[in-house]
């Protein structure tokens, strides 16, 4: 959305130094290298590197202006307009929340240990068939991630779907105080963040704040296969919608969105019946990997909440596509590479394992490339060696990115498999 420096002024409770307050920002950048003409660069502070030390690039680039925390220094200073913060995240925050309210699309948010980012995508493609519609790029689902996709909003966006992460109690509960979702949805609760919860009862504490922060009128979407999610029902105001799969953990008269019959192809694709009530669809997902469907239901509930119905529900799942380093799928001269590297978790990892399990092409090569599964804490080295071990059951190689997997080598070499590289 086109605002002016004295707009990001106000709004951010900044100080502006030198320029002209009727000067148009056309976007948010905190990356110095994609900084360009109209962008405000925001210079944030780095585990690595402090964001002060690239004002003068991303001026020299022709970003309208900088906003930072103290005085720029040397060059930079004279090179373009400066807009002076206590805290840019903060500030971000404030932007973010006003962006939200001018644009005032339906915001659907989805938390959860593993399947956020698929669902986000299953869901962005399912409400473009009928609404204008925005999504999180890849996982920007934190403090700094979400106040930047609520940036990237337009006048006339209808939807806004958004990841929602947490490293922290009270943090999603936080982020939806400006997010303010419509739609709810929680996929799942496992180990993921444990060395920042300590217990799983503490995750499943953190992810029920989305639902509790939804408003009367509202909608949340329950996973029922799984009985952590499927009691949040019991803390918010909003409206249930459960989902689950044929002949999971819930009983099937407690599901009012399930799929059946599912079969997947030889890349590891699933197609299933989309059933509700007494009507059904067929649907033949283009991402590959059997728990997509579970995210697929996930997806297709928030559509119907949205008013969808089952046809175009339908042909956004059938259209969606995955994002990069997620179940990738490729094939050349009989070897299939399944790349499955970015953000993992032992869930996921063990789902994406499991659909590698059912693509073995006869007489060909599978190579799987999986990655490091960060905040776990004291089970890190364990989970890592379990995926590796579980790895050698279905593949042939085994690509592992990152030195902090490399105990996943470790697990696939033990249980046999000898054809193990690690990608530093």
């Amino acid at each position: 959305m086109r605002l002016t420096l004295g707009e990001v002024a106000r709004i951010s409770g900044a100080n502006l130094v030198g320029g002209v307050a009727a000067t148009a920002v056309t976007r948010i950048s905190v990356d110095s290298r994609r900084a360009g003409p109209g962008d405000l660069f925001v210079a944030l502070p780095g585990e690595f590197a402090d964001g002060h030390a690239f004002v003068e690039a991303a001026l020299r680039a022709g970003a309208a202006a900088a906003m930072v925390t103290r005085p720029v220094e040397g060059r930079g200073a004279a090179l373009g307009p400066v807009l002076v913060v206590e805290d840019p995240l903060a500030a971000l925050r404030a932007l973010g929340a006003w962006v939200r309210d001018v644009a005032d699309p339906i915001v659907a948010g989805i938390t959860g240990s593993t399947g956020k980012t698929s669902t986000k995508d299953l869901l962005a493609s399912v409400a473009g068939v009928k609404f204008r519609t925005l999504a999180a790029e890849r996982s920007h689902n934190n403090e700094l991630g979400v106040p930047l996709t609520l940036l990237s909003l337009r006048e006339d966006t209808e939807v806004l779907v958004c990841e929602l992460g947490a490293r922290a109690p009270g943090q999603i509960r936080d982020l939806c105080a400006y997010v303010r979702p419509q739609i709810g949805v929680v996929t799942n609760v496992g180990v993921t963040h444990y060395e920042q919860f300590g217990s799983v009862d503490a995750i499943v504490a953190a992810k029920s704040e989305l639902v509790a922060s939804l408003p009367e009128g509202g909608v949340a979407v329950l996973n029922a296969d799984d009985p952590a999610v499927a009691g949040m029902a019991g803390v918010t105001a909003a409206e249930v919608l459960t989902y689950g799969l044929a002949g999971g953990a819930a009983p099937a008269a407690r599901v009012w969105l399930r799929g059946e019959g599912i079969e997947v192809d030889a890349f590891g694709r699933p197609s299933f019946r989309l059933v509700r009530g007494h009507e059904h669809r067929n649907v033949a997902l283009g991402i590959s990997g059997r728990h997509q469907v579970a995210n697929a239901l996930a997806a297709a509930a928030a559509g119907l909440a949205l008013g969808m119905s089952l046809d175009e529900v339908s042909l956004g799942l059938e259209r969606a596509k995955s994002s990069p380093w997620r179940m990738e799928v490729t094939e050349r001269g009989g070897v299939v590479v399944v790349n499955d590297a970015y953000n993992a978790n032992p869930t996921s990892v063990a789902a994406a394992l499991g659909t590698c399990a059912e693509m073995v092409p006869p007489g060909g090569r599978l190579v799987a490339v999986l990655g490091y599964m960060a905040e776990l804490g004291d089970l890190e080295r364990l989970e890592h060696e379990r995926a590796g071990a579980l790895a050698a059951q279905s593949v042939q190689r085994l690509v592992v990115v990152g030195e902090r997997a490399a105990p996943m080598a470790n697990g696939a070499r033990l249980a046999g498999l000898g054809d193990v590289v690690v990608v530093l």
